[in-house]
């Protein structure tokens, strides 16, 4: 494990003092627990990742484009911390060589899955902030993600936004969600969300987070609209 570790190191740009956290950041909670380190795993990582990356591209985006409406700092900043954009960050630096996985985890692919990629990528960043303090969690940031800043102006709405916004320009109540199921193991669940907007069927979405989900569902709901309607309502 030590020379992925190493080979990491480099590609984050940070030594750490305490390994452990960057072990424990790479766990998935597919692990047996005597193999953990501490008996833990990413998740709790994952959570701080998760503020601590929201903190540092609110703060960027706000400097960056210091003319830019709250709505268009609002669209950019959903495009650069949800998970497709994450699971770029840690496809490009290796990540899944490092991961720690069950052996049946890794068999399936999950060393390659979207979703774990972005979980780790989170939990590293945590790991980064707490071992080195929030500059080098910001470095780290501000150098993966400086292209992703720099996208067009007309960045894709997330389908939530572009429903909500096609909603109200018509008057209409806001789009209303609701957890139907969850299903799959504890350590990769699978959860299904309709979403309801007056005038139209019930439109249903998966995804491995509610708000993954919610955006599948959405998604859905748009496909519903006229195209004539949906102009300008472009998602991504």
């Amino acid at each position: 494990m030590s020379e992925p570790l190493d080979r990491l190191e480099a590609a984050l740009g940070h030594s750490f003092a305490d390994r452990d956290l960057l072990r424990l950041a790479l766990t998935h909670p597919s692990v047996e627990r005597p193999a953990r380190p501490g008996g833990g795993d990413y998740d709790r990582l994952e959570f701080l990742g998760d503020r601590v990356l929201g903190v540092v591209v609110a703060d960027l985006l706000f400097r960056r484009y210091p003319a830019a409406a709250a709505g268009e700092l609002a669209r950019r900043y959903n495009a650069l911390v949800r998970r497709e954009s994450l699971a770029r960050v840690a496809e490009s630096l290796a990540f899944g060589q490092a991961l720690r996985l069950s052996r049946s985890e890794r068999a399936t692919g999950g060393a390659a899955k979207p979703a774990i990629l972005a979980n780790a990528c989170e939990a590293v960043i945590a790991a980064l902030y707490l071992d080195g303090g929030l500059e080098v969690a910001r470095r780290f940031i501000v150098a993966h993600w400086e292209a992703l800043v720099e996208a067009p102006s007309g960045v894709a709405k997330d389908a939530k936004t572009a429903l909500q916004e096609w909603a109200q320009g018509r008057g209409l109540t806001a789009p209303h969600y609701r957890l139907v199921q969850q299903d799959g193991p504890p350590h990769e669940p699978v959860f299904t969300v309709a979403v309801a907007v007056a005038g139209q069927a019930e439109s249903l979405g998966r995804g491995h987070s509610k708000r993954e989900a919610e955006q599948a569902a959405a998604t859905a709901a748009l496909k519903l609209v006229p195209a004539a309607e949906r102009a300008g309502q472009e998602y991504g």
